[in-house]
C-alpha cells in the first residue's frame, strides 16, 4: 500500500469492469469511473508526486 493513487486506479478499473458487466444500462456512472481512473494515472504520470 506504498502508492494510493495506484491503489485507487486499480479499485476504479475494477469498479468500471464490475459495472460494464453487471449495470450495462448505467453507462454515465461507467464512464464517470474509468474517466476518473485515467485522470489519476495521467496526475500519476505527468507529477511523478507522491499523495
Amino acid at each position: 500500500m506504498k502508492d494510493l493513487v495506484w491503489l485507487i486506479v486499480v479499485l476504479l478499473v475494477i469498479g468500471w469492469l464490475v459495472g460494464y458487466f453487471a449495470f450495462p444500462h448505467l453507462g454515465r456512472i461507467i464512464h464517470i469511473l474509468i474517466v476518473l481512473a485515467v485522470i489519476l494515472i495521467l496526475y500519476k504520470l505527468l507529477t511523478g508526486r507522491r499523495l
